[in-house]
């Protein structure tokens, strides 16, 4: 047996006629000479013929190629087969977001025929990006809508073989979903013929989640750094090279700070522990940001983000999150996993805060494999048909419940106040009391969760009555208050009560005291106790916890940057 190759994406394909819809124009717009010739003036031209391959699958060089005359094909290759993906022809061009992040190329580039092309290398392709406003568009809108189809059709060089009883392969294709990385899915459990692939691999059932990276290099339950490092995420980024500002974190508080900066001339590297979008990212829908009257994902508007801070040129290393912060020296450092340091001239904190897990003694056991902290659609699909529990009264916990009942028998709200009144948006409520799917039970906490490999039962309490129920309930959702992710900072900056980093006016005279704040002025409105180094977004105390402020202060900081860069 032999991967299936998912469909192409060609026109054919998508079975558009010659007259092409409007979606299909975006995707593959065709310029004109005028514009040809603007992206000339970037480039330099190369005589190609048929069968010559311009970009081999994994190349870490991808060229942007304008076809001049003759044509190109994007092919996906395979030990067996290859797929055509897509065809280019006169005034047409190459590419989709890797070009904007310098990662390998996902599909090879062939010529299909004999003619004429514009290559245009990465660093020549982000300046035409930045400076002419009319070809950023076609091409920033032609790259996105193509990785959106990639993904769609499963067209990638990633085949991921799983259970979804198998907590390690929904960790998986969170982190790839997430990171915006198109791969094709083999389900253990549904594919009879299956057997065939895991013999090739000499893979067993052990080995699950197993990774296949162009069809050469076997990854068994791979860590997220190590599919990061397979799939080339960071191999272009220069990580002992000082920044202007390191931001640590990728939610939107720290996406915000990354479009400011790099659009602003400054260089930025951004420190992600494992995908673009923090808590915001694994929102099923928000309705209150502005600019979205009928919402968006939270996962949308990260990618959204993601590719807007790399069109500025703006650096993201993913699955290398911050462990230590050397803070005993004029220059500041980041230490990463794998132990390099990240020098920085300052430095944003945008690290967040992640749900607090309640204290339920085999709680562990069951993540990924019953319990989630995220509703999005994967965790749906698991639980179509079902009864689920969401844990929590906040916005999130409400908006994942609204989602989740689109597809499951009964969803029940644990809080244990006695209303949600006082932590949820009004818009929110309504549609859980207007909704009969939904379940609000008040002053409930769960007190255990019992089951095998998967979570099979749940017990809760009524604080009022103290009755203890048990439902056979396979699916839990832990929504409920925050812990600031602070822990790497080790007393490098002052923090209140709970962990929270103090900023500007609530630093008192004791806390600049104790850090030996080391410059005349005092504290700039987001600066911590360390002059140049600034917090944002859920870490920071007193943070309004709404995606609008996150974004709102991640922009802010960089004025403040600006500022101390200066001094």
């Amino acid at each position: 047996m032999t991967v299936k190759d998912a469909p192409p994406i060609s026109r054919a394909t998508l079975g558009v006629p010659l007259t092409l819809t409007s979606g299909i124009e975006r995707m593959f717009p065709t310029l004109t000479p005028a514009q040809v010739e603007r992206i000339a003036a970037h480039g330099r031209v190369r005589q190609i013929r048929p069968g010559e391959v311009l970009v081999q699958q994994g190349d870490q060089i991808v060229p942007f190629f304008v076809v001049r005359s003759g044509g190109v094909e994007i092919i996906r290759p395979s030990n067996t087969n290859e797929t055509l993906v897509a065809l280019y022809g006169p005034g047409q061009f190459t590419g989709e977001v890797n070009m904007l992040s310098g990662r390998p190329a996902l599909l090879q580039v062939r010529a299909s025929e004999s003619g004429e092309v514009i290559e245009v290398d990465r660093e020549h392709l982000l300046a035409l990006v930045q400076t002419d406003s009319q070809l950023s568009e076609l091409i920033m809108r032609a790259f996105i809508l193509r990785r959106v189809e990639l993904i769609a059709h499963g067209l990638g060089d990633v085949v991921l073989l799983g259970s979804n009883h198998c907590s390690g392969t929904l960790r998986v294709k969170e982190f790839l979903t997430r990171n915006g990385h198109p791969y094709s899915y083999i389900d253990l459990d549904r594919d009879d013929g299956v057997q065939v692939l895991l013999d090739r691999f000499h893979v067993t059932a052990a080995d699950v989640p197993v990774i296949i990276c162009r069809a050469e290099v076997v990854l068994r339950n791979p860590t997220n750094q190590q599919i990061a490092d397979c799939l080339g995420f960071n191999e272009a980024i220069d990580q002992t090279q000082i920044r202007d500002v390191v931001i640590v974190g990728a939610g939107p508080a720290g996406l915000a700070a990354a479009v400011y900066a790099a659009s602003e001339g400054l260089d930025v590297l951004v420190l992600e522990t494992t995908s673009p979008g923090g808590q915001a990212g694994s929102s099923s829908k928000i309705e209150n940001y502005l600019g979205f009257p009928t919402g968006i994902s939270g996962q949308a508007l990260a990618g959204r983000a993601y590719t807007q801070a790399q069109k500025f040129g703006a650096q993201v290393i993913i699955a290398k999150g911050a462990k230590k912060f050397a803070c005993d020296r004029t220059r500041y450092a980041i230490e990463i996993d794998g132990g390099l340091r990240v020098p920085a001239r300052t430095v944003i904190i945008a690290t967040g805060a992640a749900y607090r897990k309640p204290s339920i003694e085999n709680l562990a056991q069951f993540e990924n494999a019953g319990v989630y902290y995220g509703a999005t659609f994967m965790e749906a699909q698991l639980c179509r048909g079902e009864e689920v529990v969401v844990v929590g009264g906040g916005n999130s916990a409400g908006q994942a419940a609204v989602f989740l009942a689109q597809t499951a028998k009964r969803v029940h709200i644990l809080v244990r106040g006695k209303g949600l009144a006082e932590t949820m948006s009004r818009y929110l409520i309504r549609r859980i009391e207007q909704n009969p799917a939904i379940v609000l039970r008040t002053n409930t906490e769960i007190v255990a969760l019992e089951g095998g490999n998967h979570l099979e039962r749940v017990r809760w309490r009524n604080a009022q009555t103290g009755d203890i129920e048990t439902h056979d309930i396979r699916h839990v959702f832990l929504m409920t208050g925050a812990v600031p992710g602070t822990q790497w900072l080790d007393g490098c900056v002052a923090l209140d009560a709970k962990g929270f980093i103090k900023t500007g006016p609530d630093l008192s005279q004791d806390d600049l005291a104790t850090a030996h704040w080391p410059v005349a002025r005092v504290p700039l409105l987001l600066e911590t106790s360390l002059p140049g180094v600034f917090a944002v977004g859920d870490v920071r105390a007193g943070n309004i916890k709404r995606v609008a402020s996150a974004v709102g202060e991640g922009s802010i900081a960089i004025s403040f940057v600006h500022k101390a860069l200066h001094e």
